[in-house]
């Protein structure tokens, strides 16, 4: 299991996933069965480039070093994305999105900055919309099975 001890090497772990996310958002957004959840997907999309422009200011900010944070314990196997449906497209979203806010509080947990701190659990709160807009749509998806 990969350490580091950098939070600008945590931050900028981050910034890649917000990357990621909007990649990826961008991609579902074509591909949602629900027009409604292809402007959520499009949405969410440009709000992940705004979590990585607000993490790309705190690495600006930083230069401490904290310890025990274990980058493995963020990372998805993102399997063939281009095989999932829509099921598994939005569970794949809601499990990125939680491992999101994982990330996000344990950061929030050993900065010692107080702006800082705030930033990460305003992130922290998003993904956790971002993840609950997901079940929504998934939890709509079985009824209709």
């Amino acid at each position: 299991m990969e350490k580091t001890d950098s939070i600008d090497e945590i931050l900028e772990f981050a910034i890649a996933r917000e990357v990621e996310a909007n990649q990826l958002y961008l991609y579902m957004a074509r591909w949602m069965e629900n027009p409604e959840m292809s402007k959520v997907c499009e949405a969410l999309a440009k709000e992940e480039l705004e979590h990585k422009e607000k993490l790309e200011l705190e690495v600006i900010k930083r230069g401490r070093v904290v310890s025990d944070i274990n980058i493995s314990d963020y990372i998805m196997d993102v399997g063939s994305k281009l095989d999932m449906d829509y099921q598994e497209m939005l569970l794949y979203a809601i499990n990125k999105e939680g491992i999101s806010v994982k990330l996000y509080k344990d950061l929030a947990e050993v900065v010692k900055d107080k702006d800082s701190r705030q930033t990460l659990l305003t992130l922290a709160k998003e993904e956790t919309e971002h993840k609950q807009r997901f079940e929504k749509e998934y939890d709509k998806l079985l009824k209709q099975k």
